[in-house]
């Protein structure tokens, strides 16, 4: 018997039609929402989803993942809208070399607004970049829920919302608002690491500007409710600002060269070779008269590697700075007493923004100094009703449970339990540094001297002359650091021009430090 020949089948395209039919599907995916909607993107000031990751990663390095994905509702008309991509692209690339995973949500399709199938394809990224070791950035620009598909939108969120938190200490989760991010999708971000923000076309908040009106007759515009300087500076939910989009991308990649890809690592360093460290300029910084502030930050600088400071949320509570630099090229964490605002004193807002920021660096592995001018916490009713007791605690729980290299460097001030709290040597730091203009103490000479010698300054003939005595007497024994250098609080009074050696060195010395936590499920610091 003869084998039939197998009939042709009208539906089957050949080779180069099927070629053909992906080309224009590629082309039909990377026009978004189409080329009306991606002008008005631009009008706007904004970048659209897949010219924010071109800016983001190394050039020619992003692979797609998910770019044929479409929803699955056929509600309210949704079955004659489907957009490939469904509002989100995602995949994963390089930066400087190293692996990112990334998502860029498209408001050009459907708002940006989060879908079942939008959510599925951020959660199928974070769950790589979990088994594979390596930071999330996410680039959000939504509406927020999907409204037409009800309870599975809102489902969607939750399972970014798990995977942020499994992710937490992992790997490094990054968020840059770009656009609007309202309601229920303001929590991913809440849960990374750190946001970004975009001046004058980003904005977060919980209830708009329209149901704030209804509930509490508040007339507030979207950029005072939760446009970047609000929260840069009030209600510190934003860790970087920037004037454009491009700065904000630039920034987020600057950001990355201080963080390891995972909590199994070390963060990067930088080839460098010692020279004379010696740094003179710290020796004139601090002024003759302990009462008056200086710019903690010119010593910041003078210990760091040129240009290597970057600040983390700059103008928020101002009384202490946090942010990465480096030292002979390699990453630090710095926190520092800021003596230009409120002396420099821990209060709430402080205390929380600071203790962050040590949890971080101790996830991450990143050696932490800090730099101390500290005249005590902030007294005060609005304080203490504010729960300045829990807030200082973050700050102490943080240091103590961190195991990284850390090293204090006391620069003048340090009163009372802000002594302990600043990573003093009895909560665990490795390496304890003053410099001779150091005053270690429960109090100020003035203060003390008024408790101490009260009745015999009352009972004096010139009260006046035997309170500036007592002054003296009190500072002569307390308000320097031999004392506490005499008792091995303090491991070395050095000058200043020597700090920045001095820190190389001990750096390097701790840089097989081994330590752990008692073993346990986790613990529970005072939220």
């Amino acid at each position: 018997m003869n084998a039939q020949k197998p009939k042709s089948a009208s539906f089957i395209k050949p080779t180069s039609e099927k070629i053909k039919e992906l080309e224009q599907k590629n082309q039909e995916a990377l026009q978004g929402g189409g080329k009306a909607r991606i002008e008005k993107q631009h009008e706007k000031g904004k970048l659209t989803a897949r010219e924010r990751i071109d800016l983001l990663l190394d050039a020619g390095s992003f692979e797609e993942i998910g770019k044929f994905v479409t929803h699955r509702s056929s509600d309210f008309g949704l079955d004659k809208q489907k957009i490939l991509g469904d509002g989100v692209i995602t995949g994963y690339g390089t930066i400087e070399g190293r692996l990112v995973y990334v998502f860029s949500q498209d408001f050009t399709v459907f708002g940006g607004s989060l879908s079942e199938t939008h959510a599925e394809k951020i959660v199928k990224i974070m769950d790589m970049a979990m088994k594979n070791g390596a930071p999330v950035i996410g680039l959000n620009d939504s509406g927020g829920a999907r409204i037409q598909e009800g309870v599975v939108s809102l489902g969607g969120y939750a399972d970014i919302f798990y995977r942020n938190v499994r992710s937490s200490g992992v790997v490094p989760q990054i968020s840059a608002i770009m656009g609007p991010c309202a309601g229920g999708a303001v929590y991913s971000p809440a849960l990374t690491d750190f946001i970004f923000m975009v001046e004058k076309t980003s904005y977060m908040f919980v209830t708009g500007p329209n149901v704030v009106k209804t509930v509490t007759q508040e007339e507030v515009t979207s950029e005072e409710l939760g446009g970047a300087k609000t929260h840069a500076m009030k209600s510190g939910v934003t860790h970087f600002t920037s004037q454009n989009e491009a700065v904000c991308i630039n920034d987020i990649r600057k950001l990355l060269s201080y963080l390891p890809s995972n909590c199994e690592e070390e963060p990067p360093e930088i080839p460098y070779e010692l020279h004379d460290e010696t740094r003179e300029v710290l020796d004139s910084i601090l002024p003759d008269n302990p009462n008056h502030p200086y710019e903690m930050r010119e010593v910041i600088h003078g210990i760091t590697d040129e240009n290597s400071f970057m600040e983390v949320q700059k103008d928020y509570a101002e009384s202490i700075v946090v942010g990465f630099g480096r030292l002979a090229g390699q990453s630090i964490g710095i926190v520092a007493n800021q003596p230009m605002s409120f002396a420099g004193v821990l209060d709430t807002k402080s205390s929380g923004k600071a203790g962050r920021f040590v949890r971080f660096c101790d996830a991450f592995n990143i050696p932490l100094l800090v730099l101390v001018d500290v005249p005590g916490f902030l007294p005060g009713t609005d304080q203490e009703w504010g729960g300045i007791i829990s807030q200082g605690a973050k700050l102490l729980y943080a240091f103590s449970e961190a195991t990284v290299p850390r090293i204090t460097v006391i620069t003048r001030k340090a009163y009372g339990g802000a002594y302990d709290v600043m990573n003093s040597k009895h909560i665990g730091a490795d390496m304890n540094f003053a410099w001779p203009t150091a005053e270690i103490a429960v109090m100020g000479a003035q203060g003390a001297s008024e408790i101490i010698f009260r009745k015999e300054i009352q009972e004096a003939k010139d009260p006046y002359g035997k309170h500036q005595e007592k002054i003296d007497e009190y500072a002569e024994k307390f308000a320097h650091p031999y004392h506490a250098a005499s008792r091995g609080f303090v491991d070395e009074v050095i000058l200043p021009r020597n700090t920045r050696i001095k820190l190389i060195n001990s750096f390097a010395m701790l840089a097989n430090k081994v330590d752990s936590i008692p073993r346990k499920k986790h613990g529970n610091i005072p939220l």
